[in-house]
């Protein structure tokens, strides 16, 4: 590491500590040269490659965003939200690559969501999964409800409670 104040190219490193729960390195280090010391922070930055074949880096803001949207007018606060985006994150980085593809963050954006609000879930999962017609939309409900049925049977009481829309089973002819 190049000293920032006489430019001397290399530096020994005397303390390393984490933060921000692990996600960054602060590393403490000495100029063999001028003896002045000075921090070096150390991030792993994670890119995600779109559609398109771009590369950007990961963003939390995009995943509240988006989240937001899908649930406007819907009674999920922003905490829940901002701990969404931080569950997705936490998925993401912990697949261990530096590059993934944004289909990957969307699937990691879906199960939270859907547990959070099945609507905004059906929201999120037509604009994402591009459904084209009512069909797509009734697919997606049925699967819903099937879980929905699953949960009660199963004694659970997940994903019933404020902010959850539970289905009842439409009778069938």
């Amino acid at each position: 590491m190049r000293c920032p104040y006489c430019r001397h190219p290399d530096s020994r490193v005397v303390d390393s500590r984490e933060a921000d729960d692990g996600q960054l390195i602060r590393r403490r280090r000495s100029c063999p040269e001028c003896g002045k010391r000075f921090t070096t922070v150390e991030e792993a930055v994670l890119a995600v490659v779109k559609r398109s074949g771009v590369t950007e880096p990961f963003s939390r803001t995009k995943i509240i965003g988006g989240v937001r949207k899908a649930c406007q007018g819907r009674p999920v606060d922003d905490d829940k939200i901002a701990l969404l985006a931080q569950r997705v994150e936490e998925t993401v980085r912990a697949k261990g690559a530096a590059e993934i593809p944004s289909h990957e963050v969307g699937l990691a954006i879906l199960g939270p969501l859907r547990e959070l609000d099945e609507v905004a879930y059906l929201r999120f999962a037509s604009v994402y999964r591009s459904f084209e017609s009512l069909d797509d939309f009734e697919r997606e409900i049925e699967t819903l409800r099937a879980a929905a049925v699953a949960r009660r049977q199963s004694g659970d009481g997940a994903g019933q409670g404020a902010g959850t829309v539970t289905p009842a089973v439409a009778p069938t002819s």
